[in-house]
């Protein structure tokens, strides 16, 4: 059997930036061992697989990182939603179009929107409302990220878990210095993989061409620092309007990512909260196409 697949750089509208990820529009017939092989051998942060759709999904999409299935993502929901869009595989595109893709996580709507040329902007809705951890002692952040504790901020919140599909730990730092001297110290990250959370999402409020800044570290898999993670700046979205003292509201942010990895992002973040209760958060970016290809069985 030949399968092919597409490449694409996701959350940037020029090539060799944002994340990168790898599509395979029509998996049927794949098993997850040969499937998370796949993943191993491309060893981008994920690579997804996608296959028929039933009832009312459009498309059923299994995510791969370089060790395990997932079960939800942002930049290969975004990322595949624009591959997909790009070769075809949905029919014509013209203006916009609204899908459904079912994952481990729920049902992921996304809108594509065409833009000039062939270029397309898409942006999900996350499978699950805002759902919050318990505190992590500032002293772990510190030393994960490589920080002074000083330099960790506990104004709006805590360092605390949040998810909206996948968990990550939220923390804020003091500045944009800050941030940009950061680094993952393995040691750190696997102390607080130990505590339940593996993903370290640290954040500045940076008041510049974009409203946050951020950076994503983990302890490996495949490396210590992503370049755009779209469920975790859905999740870090969901979670500022949630402190947020409004009962009511409908919050966007611009979000630079991947700037320190050489592989700048942009993500758009928008959350709807009501009555107190954050009830919808999206995500979204557009894609470049980078490469295609046939894998064979």
């Amino acid at each position: 059997m030949r399968y092919p697949f597409y490449t694409c750089d996701v959350f940037t509208d020029t090539r060799f930036g944002g994340n990168q990820l790898a599509v395979f529009p029509r998996a049927e017939g794949l098993s997850a061992e040969l499937m998370q092989q796949i993943a191993r051998e491309f060893n981008f942060a994920e690579t997804s697989f996608v296959f028929p759709g039933h009832g009312a999904f459009t498309r059923c999409v299994r995510i791969f990182t370089p060790t395990t299935e997932v079960p939800f993502a942002g930049h290969p929901n975004v990322g595949t939603a624009a591959m997909l869009a790009t070769h075809g595989e949905l029919g014509a595109v013209d203006t916009t179009l609204d899908i459904v893709f079912d994952e481990l996580a729920g049902p992921v709507p996304i809108t594509i929107t065409r833009r000039a040329g062939t270029r397309f902007h898409c942006e999900l809705t996350a499978p699950e409302r805002l759902s919050i951890g318990g505190a992590v002692p500032v002293e772990a952040i510190a030393a994960a990220a490589s920080v002074d504790v000083a330099d960790v901020v506990t104004t709006t919140h805590a360092p605390q878990g949040a998810s909206v599909g996948l968990g990550f730990l939220m923390a804020e730092l003091r500045d944009v210095p800050t941030l940009t001297r950061a680094r993952p110290d393995l040691a750190g990250l696997t102390h607080l993989a130990t505590l339940g959370h593996p993903f370290l999402h640290v954040y500045v409020r940076s008041k510049d061409a974009f409203d946050l800044r951020v950076r994503g570290l983990a302890a490996g898999d495949p490396m210590m620092e992503d370049a755009a993670t779209g469920s975790a700046n859905a999740a870090l979205a969901a979670l500022l309007a949630h402190h947020d003292p409004r009962p009511d509201g409908d919050f966007a942010w611009r979000i630079a990512q991947g700037v320190e990895m050489g592989r700048p992002s942009l993500l758009e973040a928008r959350a709807i909260k009501r009555g107190g209760v954050v009830t919808q958060v999206k995500i979204g970016g557009e894609s470049v196409p980078v490469s295609e290809g046939t894998f064979e069985t």
